[in-house]
């Protein structure tokens, strides 16, 4: 493991604020998946390269925000005999003692072996062993790529994935092992909840009894990649676009989108873990993983997400989550 101190930081001689540097770890990475183990922070990106060297995938932890230590290749190929490229996305919760990591794979289209897988590890560095020796989803249903899942777990103790790529988007009930899918208790095994301009990245949080939802819209590739929200009292929907909160800054950053949130137990404090295109950037796989807070305005609306180069402020944590 190698340590990458990151600090692009204005240190205590003039009194001013010490913050990590945007991007918070060096090298090419995008579709962050942020989560707390056990007072430390961690982060899954998808390793942003030509599909057929996205094999493996690395993870980032800090016990701070600041300091980040990369565990190289948690998951791998050879861990996930069905796939061999494009391994992305991944989605990260635990579980009995267990980690899990739910993986988009293979860029599948129908009629071809791929689609969202599940790994599982004693640790949140891993390894990871593929945990059913297949897809947990293949096949295109709704219109939906089977990539891009989250998996939100519901104040009831019910864990839900939404998850979808080409414009669709899904939501399926896990098994209580996360070895397959359960039916909705009217029967169904999928519902599409496909919001107005969604095309892929869907993530879920629940604030004061309210469901929100994100997503990318946009085209990953350019420049107005962008986020887009919604809230609804219902897990389910409906899903009413209520506009953009992350966006491109052309003295910053483009193509800024597939995030995740972390949320500060016991606060309302809120980060957002994205990707984005450094200015002058000229090939689509040239993203970085950036942090930047998130506020809310008074009747709890998202407000615009202001990127910057600066980070965020140290932040340690003292509860267990």
């Amino acid at each position: 493991m190698n340590k990458l101190i990151i600090a692009s930081a204005l240190i205590g001689a003039c009194g001013l604020s010490m913050s990590a540097a945007n991007p918070i770890v060096e090298g090419w990475y995008a579709d962050p998946e942020a989560i707390i183990y056990d007072n430390t922070y961690w982060v899954y990106p998808t390793r942003s390269l030509p599909y057929e060297e996205q094999v493996a995938l690395d993870a980032f932890s800090s016990p701070d925000l600041f300091h980040w230590t990369k565990h190289e290749a948690v998951l791998d190929t050879n861990a996930v005999k069905w796939a061999t490229k494009c391994l992305w996305a991944p989605a990260a919760i635990s579980k009995d003692g267990k980690y899990y990591l739910f993986f988009g794979a293979n860029d599948v289209h129908e009629g071809e072996i791929g689609g969202i897988g599940v790994a599982v590890a004693d640790r949140p560095e891993g390894p990871y062993k593929d945990l059913i020796g297949k897809p947990l989803i293949n096949d295109i249903v709704n219109g939906a790529q089977p990539i891009d899942q989250f998996v939100f777990r519901d104040d009831d103790g019910s864990y839900y994935m939404y998850y979808g790529g080409w414009g669709h988007c899904n939501i399926v009930k896990l098994k209580d092992d996360f070895t397959g899918i359960v039916p909705f208790p009217d029967g169904e095994m999928y519902k599409e909840v496909t919001p107005k301009d969604y095309v892929e990245g869907p993530f879920m949080f629940k604030r004061d009894g309210k469901y929100y939802f994100m997503w990318s819209q946009g085209g990953w590739t350019g420049p107005d990649y962008c986020v887009a929200y919604s809230i609804s009292d219902s897990p389910f929907g409906p899903f009413n676009n209520q506009g953009k909160i992350l966006q491109r800054d052309e003295m910053i950053g483009t193509g800024a989108g597939h995030h995740s949130v972390i949320h500060i137990p016991g606060t309302d404090d809120y980060y957002m873990v994205y990707h984005r295109h450094p200015i002058g950037a000229t090939d689509g796989n040239n993203r970085v993983t950036c942090i930047d807070r998130m506020y809310f305005d008074s009747e709890g609306n998202i407000l615009p997400v202001r990127m910057t180069f600066d980070g965020v402020e140290p932040r340690t944590l003292t509860s267990k989550k």
